[in-house]
């Protein structure tokens, strides 16, 4: 069980609290069971509910009851939802849980690119839908790539698309019109985390 402060952000109670804060407000129309929270961010039911509850009382979140289902979304009539989301996302978004998936591949770097960078770094557009990952490195296994994807997505509750380039490649970006593409827009360099974010220019 969590229930030390996280040291990234230590204004939240726990890490179970800000990583559910995460999965709510990264999309405020989408609903959540607690189920599904408490699985998302691997705690105990008890734990998920309490950490709701506590939320919930801090006009952070809402819910409503469909049958015994308890879902659970952001409550966005709270001016400080929209802020706080942008903090949460940073410490408890796609960055860490993509770092901490990815981390064990041997990858030279490994790069968050397309709308859910674009989001973060402020350019306007509808809340991303997945995350898409550059993988740089030589002798990557593709079963391993795909299943740090599966195991982000299963964290992030959103698609994770692993695209896997050769160091060479990485080297030569003229040469591969996707790496250029990326090099050329808002991307988020997670291989040494918590490195800030950065933009081409």
């Amino acid at each position: 069980m969590r229930s030390e402060a996280p040291p990234l952000l230590p204004i939240f109670r726990t890490r179970a609290q800000g990583e559910i804060l995460a999965l709510v407000l990264q999309d405020p129309d989408q609903e959540w069971t607690v189920s599904d929270l408490a699985r998302a961010t691997e705690v105990p039911l008890t734990t998920a509910q309490s950490e709701i509850t506590r939320l919930e009382s801090g006009a952070l979140l809402s819910s409503r009851k469909v049958g015994r289902t308890r879902l659970v979304r952001a409550n966005k009539a709270n001016p400080a939802t929209a802020p706080l989301a942008q903090v949460v996302l940073l410490t408890f978004g796609p960055r860490p849980v993509i770092a901490n998936a990815f981390a064990n591949l041997g990858a030279q770097r490994v790069i968050i690119f397309g709308s859910w960078a674009a989001r973060l770094l402020g350019e306007p557009g509808p809340a991303p839908t997945d995350v898409d990952v550059l993988v740089v490195g030589d002798g990557i296994s593709r079963t391993a790539l795909y299943a740090a994807a599966e195991s982000a997505q299963a964290r992030l509750g959103r698609q994770v698309n692993p695209i896997l380039r050769s160091t060479g490649a990485w080297a030569e970006p003229g040469k591969d019109p996707l790496i250029d593409e990326i090099l050329r827009s808002p991307r988020v360099d997670v291989t040494n985390p918590p490195t800030r974010t950065s933009v081409a220019s």
